[in-house]
């Protein structure tokens, strides 16, 4: 584990006992994206365990260097809804070594399902900001065990964003795929240049020759 995390441990135990068995709490070490769970706590609201993968959400946050474009470290209280349908109030805080590179994280994921049926006693309590009403889709987050499923789910919403068939997506599209996946921080994952060349129907060779040509591009644009 990364020395800048093992302080958080404490933190994790804590903020779990203090809220009860639906606030699961978790420690990512970043790392090893495949099993960044380095700590959790009830994590049956969510079904992960110790080993399991980094989300979709924290890949992407990870590639950018924080959040939105003040590269912020903390999002709080953001909606979130697990594979089997529990609806949860999340926050997410992002740690960083000395050099200021983004290290980890550690995230509080309360399931609201329960509350939510008592929505008028509780309402001040239930308020969260849902950022799927902003322009990104950064509020979508995938909660797995397999971090397969996470770059699987990456690269289905970067296909999906360009809103036609892959059968005749032009090199333009299958680009803009390939950039999406990159800003998602798909390419975090092991296999993802194979994965994503497989899904568009293109060599693996010709992945990183769209990497090449993206990284070229934003090179112009900066200068």
């Amino acid at each position: 584990m990364h020395p800048e995390l093992k302080r958080f441990i404490p933190l994790v135990k804590t903020i779990a006992q203090m809220f009860g068995k639906n606030c699961e709490t978790v420690l990512h070490d970043f790392s090893n994206p495949q099993h960044s769970i380095v700590e959790i706590e009830n994590g049956q609201v969510t079904g992960r365990k110790i080993g399991d993968p980094i989300t979709d959400f924290a890949l992407s946050i990870w590639r950018n260097n924080g959040h939105k474009k003040k590269k912020e470290d903390a999002m709080v209280n953001y909606r979130t809804k697990t594979k089997d349908g529990k609806i949860l109030k999340s926050s997410t805080f992002f740690i960083r070594d000395d050099q200021k590179k983004i290290v980890g994280c550690m995230c509080i994921n309360y399931d609201l399902t329960e509350h939510l049926m008592f929505n008028n006693i509780i309402e001040e309590f239930c308020t969260n900001v849902d950022l799927n009403r902003e322009k990104s889709k950064e509020g979508v987050e995938t909660f797995t065990s397999d971090v397969n499923e996470v770059l699987e789910d990456i690269i289905r919403r970067a296909i999906d964003t360009i809103g036609k068939p892959v059968s005749i997506m032009q090199k333009s599209d299958k680009l803009m795929v390939a950039k999406i996946v990159d800003e998602k921080g798909g390419f975090l994952i092991k296999g993802a240049i194979n994965q994503l060349a497989s899904e568009i129907s293109v060599s693996r060779f010709t992945i990183y020759n769209y990497l090449d040509e993206l990284k070229i591009k934003k090179k112009k644009e900066i200068t």
